[in-house]
């Protein structure tokens, strides 16, 4: 992904309506969902719903495809992958690291602070 693609994608999803419905998208997984459906479970107006549903196509972030008389549209995850990809491409010095992963690498986790901390108090109590 280029920077332009970057900051296309991200000025798209950096709107709360389209957030939502990114959102609503993702948990739908490939099937997706009707646009009828999403106005409902976003609480949307229609008319509102298709500027934001057409701004998330145009950046890469959804598809759409006829079925019937309905528009179904579905969060286009390879996008938000190469995105992410694009943002963490440098992550741990350059060093290839998974996200799962990357907290672990890069900070110490919540557990090892925890005992590190404990493990100081209790050396501490006994000076």
């Amino acid at each position: 992904m280029e920077i332009k693609e970057a900051v296309k994608t991200l000025a798209a999803i950096g709107h709360e309506s389209r957030l939502v419905v990114y959102r609503l998208l993702v948990q739908a997984g490939p099937a997706g969902l009707a646009a009828g459906e999403i106005a409902q479970k976003a609480g949307m107006a229609p008319s509102s719903l298709s500027f934001h549903l057409k701004e998330l196509v145009h950046a890469g972030l959804l598809t759409s495809r006829q079925e019937g008389r309905f528009v179904i549209y579905a969060a286009q995850f390879d996008t938000m992958a190469a995105l992410l990809a694009y943002l963490t491409e440098n992550c741990c010095e350059g060093e290839p690291c998974l996200p799962a992963l990357q907290a672990a690498q890069c900070a110490p986790n919540k557990l090892e602070r925890k005992r590190e901390h404990s493990s100081s108090q209790r050396v501490a109590h006994h000076d």
